[in-house]
């Protein structure tokens, strides 16, 4: 008896969400865990700065000028980056330096000048954790790993959403919650799909608000951004794309022994009360002037300012809403990616995703184990029909329109079908590519 289309659609979903599932789930994994950890770099970061706050000030308060005199003296022949503003007066003053190609972060004691802390800053925990999440500390081909996976994940979940639908009036359970008394393999399988179907949306937010940190379609976005730059030409510069999987920009560095940075000025950017942490620099598309930046994650609150180097009066200011409305798109997705776009509560959600993943993944390792024959990898034999073809490749089509990496594995994937798997018979086998025919 031939199987309707339905069937055959969602056997063919079925074996694209399978492939799908043993390439991603190593990474979603690491992903989510990693994740989770930089949800809370706030709390974090607090914690490991608390022994560099509210210090003991015995005397009168060092200048800006003889901080950054200190610091530089700890790392002879460094260059000037920027020269972050204590929370409180009697905080460790944070001043960003380049040395050899490497960027450091030295805690200055305000009052006695004492180096309490010199670090480069790429080694700091939560900068580990965000270079780990987006290219897993190796650089370009793990940033081209990370976006290949995310790509596919989008596939992953496209499917499994397909799969999931409801297609019999049997009730919310299995689809809603679990079956808790039907023995362990319903148990397992509600698991991976009820979960599934509760973090669907969030992950796939997760995975598009993540795609302008990838490697390609990052730099294609930004890209895209910079043909738009004409219609912010009012700015004294181009606004520049403020996304980036590295701590410090090295174009930003500036010779050390130019450096005056006068108190008027400090005291003019600390009475703008920006986000913390707010940072001044050498402005370097208007010589003699400081620029101030806030760097708060919670992306909407920041705020750029322009102030003369000598008395610190505001020449203009920038916030979060005169940005180009890309810039503005991208910001609000990356706070809200990162869990600070609207506190607690946007941690809270982000730990549910991630939760919700790391049992999916379980989940879906522990039913491939039960369901996977002996020297198979375990695949749903395919089902060919062109009608059911036509309705895949025009999802992945679409897809892969909008995922350059995603078409170019398909393309791979096609090569070596074609070229090596179709004449190795156990192979394909091993891979599930041997088609049964539809009964």
């Amino acid at each position: 008896m031939k199987k309707e289309p339905s069937a055959l659609l969602y056997r063919t979903l079925w074996r694209w969400h399978f492939y799908a599932g043993i390439f991603c789930l190593p990474f979603i994994l690491t992903l989510a865990i990693s994740g989770t950890i930089y949800l809370f770099k706030p709390q974090v970061d607090a914690l490991l700065d608390a022994p560099y706050r509210n210090l003991d000030i015995a005397g009168p308060r060092s200048s800006a000028n003889e901080q950054i005199t200190a610091a530089i003296a700890a790392h002879l022949d460094s260059e000037f980056v920027n020269y972050r503003l204590p929370q409180s007066p009697n905080d460790a003053v944070v001043i960003t330096l380049q040395q050899a190609g490497e960027t450091f972060r030295v805690y200055v004691h305000p009052g006695n000048l004492q180096i309490l802390r010199s670090v480069v800053a790429d080694s700091e925990f939560m900068q580990v954790v965000k270079r780990f999440h987006g290219e897993l500390l190796a650089g370009n081909t793990g940033s081209i790993l990370v976006e290949l996976a995310g790509s596919w994940a989008i596939v992953l979940v496209i499917t499994g959403l397909y799969l999931w639908w409801p297609r019999s009036a049997r009730g919310a359970a299995g689809i809603f919650y679990l079956r808790l008394r039907q023995g362990s393999r319903v148990f397992w399988r509600d698991l991976h799909a009820v979960t599934g179907f509760w973090v669907a949306g969030f992950t796939l937010f997760l995975l598009i608000s993540g795609l302008p940190w990838a490697l390609v379609w990052g730099s294609a976005l930004k890209e895209l951004r910079q043909r738009d730059s004409h219609d912010h030409s009012h700015h004294h510069s181009a606004p520049v794309a403020d996304w980036s999987l590295s701590s410090a920009e090295p174009s930003t560095a500036v010779n050390a022994k130019s450096i005056h940075l006068p108190e008027a000025l400090v005291q003019s950017a600390l009475a703008l009360s920006f986000a913390p942490p707010a940072e001044l620099a050498p402005a370097t598309d208007m010589p003699g002037t400081w620029t101030l930046k806030s760097q708060t994650q919670n992306r909407p609150l920041r705020a750029e300012a322009w102030l003369d180097g000598e008395g610190g009066n505001i020449i203009r200011t920038r916030n979060f809403s005169e940005k180009p409305a890309l810039d503005r798109i991208i910001g609000i997705g990356i706070a809200a990616h990162e869990g600070q776009l609207f506190g607690w509560l946007n941690q809270l959600l982000g730990v549910f995703t991630t939760a919700g993943l790391t049992l999916m993944s379980v989940s879906a390792f522990i039913l491939w184990r039960r369901r996977k024959p002996q020297g198979a990898l375990g695949a749903p034999p395919p089902l060919p029909d062109a009608k059911v073809g036509k309705v895949i490749g025009g999802v992945i089509v679409t897809l892969a329109v909008l995922l350059p990496l995603l078409a170019a594995s398909l393309v791979i994937m096609l090569l070596i079908e074609w070229l090596i798997l179709k004449r190795i018979n156990w192979a394909r086998r091993w891979l599930g590519l041997h088609a049964s025919a539809p009964k």
